[in-house]
């Protein structure tokens, strides 16, 4: 039975590069502070004797975990796997190890999260997570971690933490917008759930787009959802009892606007012959959902981009003093869903 090849060390690398185990640690910590023929000795050796850096080691010495924990409402839904691949490519080219929670299915209890710093079990925090306690937030900052979480997507008002998310109410406006240039007047909005921030944002657009361009409001327009099909199911039913229905609506997620087609069809309705439906997110099925949908396009792979960077600057400069607030723009994709009205 063969043996299993001992590892390379350092002292390895030292030995076939002719330098001290010194310089070949500073070529791996601080490659700048060395000449460039020593480092392409040491380099050479490195690839040579198959050294690898023994990371949790290197942790330890740095005081540091040398991970990041994502936090996310719910890892079943569609709409955080563009999130979760940009965050990854974000870290990709650093040293961190991405951890992931769900904070649906294991609520985070008030000490968790300042309990994960303090126990050096993660070294920053995204929170894709709005509900978040304020007190579980503000033990992280007595502990000193407050510089060291960033929010994406959502938000907990009131903090002062960064934010990266997309300009949600544009967004509104601009389905409103589209809406009202394909001639529609009687436009109803299907709303995320109570006490949401992005609820709050979108329907703040919804409002204010309505307003400008003098269009009718009714409080039965207005249906309250919480992102999920059965709200979108719900919704259907509600429009499908009215005496007055509208000739559109626009759904605070696609997710919500699937569940309102298909509980529109079932009920006996043609979209958009009958009414237009437009979405929020475009999901990956949205261009591939019958009819296709209309929606307002966040650009979610470049979100988690985004707060990864925002993080690893939070990281490598702790105390500088980054935007508190980032909204990436939106754009309409307009798809078979939506028409004039007959």
């Amino acid at each position: 039975m063969s043996k299993i090849p001992k590892p390379a060390t350092i002292q390895d690398v030292a030995r076939v590069s002719q330098v001290s185990t010194a310089t070949v640690s500073r070529v791996l910590s601080n490659p700048d502070l060395v000449s460039k023929s020593t480092r392409g000795a040491v380099l050479d050796a490195i690839r040579e004797t198959g050294y690898r850096v023994n990371q949790a080691a290197r942790n330890l010495r740095m005081k540091r975990a040398g991970a990041v924990l994502i936090l996310v409402p719910n890892l079943g839904k569609p709409f955080y796997s563009g999130i979760l691949a940009g965050i990854s490519e974000g870290f990709a080219g650093s040293d961190y190890a991405v951890l992931i929670a769900d904070t649906e299915s294991n609520p985070l209890q008030e000490e968790t999260l300042a309990g994960y710093f303090r126990d050096g079990r993660i070294d920053g925090a995204i929170s894709l997570d709005g509900g978040i306690p304020s007190t579980a937030l503000q033990q992280c900052v007595t502990y000193g971690a407050g510089d060291r979480i960033v929010f994406l997507c959502e938000w907990v008002e009131g903090e002062a933490f960064p934010v990266i998310s997309s300009d949600n109410a544009e967004g509104a406006r601009l389905a409103i917008r589209h809406l009202h240039d394909l001639g529609h007047k009687k436009i109803a909005h299907v709303t995320g759930p109570d006490g949401n921030v992005l609820t709050a944002a979108r329907r703040e657009g919804v409002v204010e787009e309505r307003t400008r361009l003098g269009l009718p409001a009714r409080s039965e327009w207005i249906i309250r959802g919480d992102f999920s099909l059965e709200s979108g199911h719900e919704a259907a039913r509600r429009i499908l009892a009215m005496d007055e229905r509208p000739t559109a609506v626009f759904c605070a997620a696609d997710m919500v606007a699937f569940g309102l087609i298909s509980g529109l069809v079932a009920g006996g309705l043609k979209i958009p012959g009958d009414i237009s439906v437009v979405g929020f997110d475009d999901i990956e099925m949205s261009g591939s959902y019958v009819p296709a949908l209309t929606t307002i396009r966040q650009d979610r792979h470049q979100l988690g981009r985004r707060a990864a960077e925002v993080l690893l600057g939070q990281l490598a400069n702790t105390g500088k003093a980054l935007p508190m607030k980032s909204a990436l723009p939106v754009e309409l994709v307009t798809r078979a869903s939506s028409a004039p009205p007959n």
